[in-house]
Order: structure tokens, then C-alpha cells, then sequence
């Protein structure tokens, strides 16, 4: 018998779900916006998405559509998310530039950051959160929290 591997292949111990008001539409605004890959979608009852996989830069994101008789609420029927997902890419300013032509909207300004990073913030149309970045330079420990006192009073 095949032992079968606890965390499957190409998969990270930590995986974002989304909960979406119209994952399928999701999926392609992702394709879109972020360069994302369709892994693979199941559609359930009443014409909605069950599960459906994408990759973004390589790591995987899970999307459902919203089922609020099992408590899946979209971060639009909730008023808002309290979560952001970091994306680190080879190009944030052609990224942001490409997902707000997809219809993404700019939260926060790219911009280079204290603690190296050139670094923005978008929300999707589907109300989640992403903050973008390209590192440039490593910066120590110390330097950062001098730059972040200076900058931040």
C-alpha cells in the first residue's frame, strides 16, 4: 500500500481559502489581474462553486463561493475583512498596474519602505485585501527601527 504524503505535493503548510460572492468570476479576475493559474475548480448545487484552486506566483489559494447556510460569508456580506495576503512578486509596479487595469483598486500607494521593500495595497472586487511587494534591499534589524522612529515619530 502507497503511503500517502500528510501535505501533498505542491502544497505549503499554509493555505489562504476565500470565500467569495461569485468565485468562478473570482477565478477569472485573478487570471487576469494577478497572472493567477487555474489548478482546478468542483461546481456544486445551484450553480456554485464547491472548491476551486488557483496559483498565484507559484503558491496555491483556495476560492468557494459564498454558502451562508454553512457560515461562508464574502468579506462584502461581512462589511469588510480584517485579512490581508501578502504577495511578494518580481515587479510590483507592473503588477498593481496590471490588476487595477483588471478592476483592482489601489488601498495604498507603491512606495519604497523602510524595511526594504517596495510595497502597495489593493482590494480586489471581491472585497479581499492584498498587499504587494518587490524586495530591493536587505536592511538590518537596527537599521529599520531607526528608519521606522524617524519616519513614524
Amino acid at each position: 500500500m502507497t503511503k500517502v504524503k500528510p501535505i501533498p505535493d505542491g502544497m505549503h503548510t499554509v493555505t489562504p481559502h476565500l470565500v467569495c460572492a461569485g468565485a468562478a468570476d473570482a477565478i477569472e479576475f485573478y487570471k487576469k489581474a494577478f497572472n493567477a493559474v487555474e489548478v482546478g475548480r468542483l461546481a456544486g448545487l445551484k450553480g456554485r462553486l464547491m472548491h476551486g484552486m488557483i496559483r498565484i506566483e507559484g503558491s496555491a489559494v483556495m476560492l468557494v463561493d459564498e454558502m451562508p447556510e454553512w457560515g461562508a460569508f464574502g468579506p462584502k456580506a461581512l462589511k469588510g475583512s480584517p485579512v490581508t495576503i501578502h504577495l511578494y512578486v518580481e515587479d510590483v509596479d507592473a503588477f498593481v498596474a496590471r490588476a487595477v487595469g483588471a478592476g483592482a483598486k489601489i488601498t495604498m500607494p507603491v512606495d519604497d519602505m523602510f524595511w526594504g521593500d517596495r510595497y502597495g495595497k489593493l482590494e480586489d472586487p471581491f472585497g479581499h485585501h492584498w498587499s504587494v511587494a518587490t524586495h530591493k534591499h536587505d536592511v538590518s534589524p537596527e537599521e529599520m527601527q531607526q528608519a521606522m522612529q524617524k519616519g513614524c515619530g
